[in-house]
């Protein structure tokens, strides 16, 4: 197979998942921004001026989709109108990346209209997390665009003291520096079981990735360094149990090489309940961190790019491959 660092340049691996690029941004370039799930109403327009605000401080443009406002349905536009959105920033040669607004609960609905064909000849960054990890995750199974667990455009804008500067520091480094360290040195990571281990990362929020097991649009969790978080509220300990025990019967611990656990605000820990669900029947190394997830802090997380874990190491995970196109 073959593994395709940008639509016009193929390189030839013995192995040789497809893997596409693309490309940095860089001062000029335009930003899109799409409601994948919840339209952006009055309340947020404030964090979507913010986020503007920022990248036009980089030297960046950003187009609004046509439809990031509308909400028809009571709770947001149609799966055909965001799907338009998604693929007319796809096929505009001026846009360069492309961000969901904001999370919600039906991106899944669009998956049916997007334009995979358009996506594989236009590779972009594209950026999200919450429920737009179904999205991020689908377009990089369904094409090999690498794409990123990041923050969503109005996520740019949070207040918290000490995190906004954080998060648009992990923007700027990704994608326009092309660094490729997750995080930063004041990270900490903690092993929850040692060993060391090579493969793809894949994940996002657990509720949306065990949705992905099976169906039409499936991950294939073969090899791959699966990342997880959850918020609590929505999934507390005994629904996270289930997406983990779901996960566990149709064979998604059998097929990863480890495994990544992000935050999970609960009295419960959420690798409490991994323990549980794994019952010391796998090898792979775990490793912890609060550098991703439904906080402020928000390390950019490549899906379809190789990395490592060392529990041996301080930085226990790091990138093999780079992510974008210089």
């Amino acid at each position: 197979m073959v593994r395709l660092h940008s639509w016009k340049k193929l390189i030839i691996t013995k192995k040789g998942d497809i893997f596409m690029l693309p490309y940095k941004l860089k001062k000029g370039d335009t930003i899109g921004v799409v409601s994948s799930s919840e339209p952006i109403t009055e309340d947020r327009i404030i964090d979507i001026e913010s986020s503007t605000k920022f990248f036009k401080g980089l030297g960046l443009k950003v187009k609004l989709g046509k439809y990031l406002k509308n909400n028809e349905l009571g709770y947001g536009t149609t799966a055909k109108n965001k799907a338009e959105d998604f693929n007319e920033m796809f096929k505009d040669k001026e846009i360069k990346a492309i961000f969901c607004a904001c999370g919600g609960y039906n991106v899944n609905s669009v998956f049916d209209y997007l334009d995979y064909k358009a996506i594989e000849e236009n590779p972009k960054i594209i950026c999200g997390y919450s429920d737009p990890t179904s999205l991020i995750n689908a377009i990089y199974s369904q094409t090999g665009l690498v794409t990123f667990h990041g923050p969503n455009f109005g996520s740019l804008a949070d207040t918290e003291e000490g995190e906004e500067k954080y998060i648009r520091q992990e923007v700027i480094k990704r994608f326009i520096d092309g660094n490729l360290q997750l995080g930063n040195n004041e990270d900490e990571y903690k092993t929850i079981k040692k060993g060391q281990a090579e493969g793809v990362l894949v994940g996002g929020n657990l509720s949306l990735v065990s949705h992905l097991v099976s169906g039409k649009y499936k991950l294939d969790f073969a090899d791959k360094i699966l990342f997880i978080e959850e918020l609590a509220y929505e999934s507390p300990a005994g629904m996270a149990s289930n997406y983990l025990y779901y996960m566990k019967q149709n064979g998604v611990f059998d097929k990863i090489r480890g495994l990544w656990i992000g935050a999970y605000e609960s009295e419960i820990s959420l690798e409490k309940i991994v323990l549980d669900t794994l019952e010391d029947e796998y090898e792979f190394p775990i490793i912890k961190s609060n550098n991703f997830g439904h906080i402020a802090r928000k390390t950019v997380i490549p899906i379809g790019v190789k990395a490592k874990i060392d529990t041996n190491e301080r930085e226990k995970i790091k990138l093999l491959e780079e992510c974008v196109w210089k």
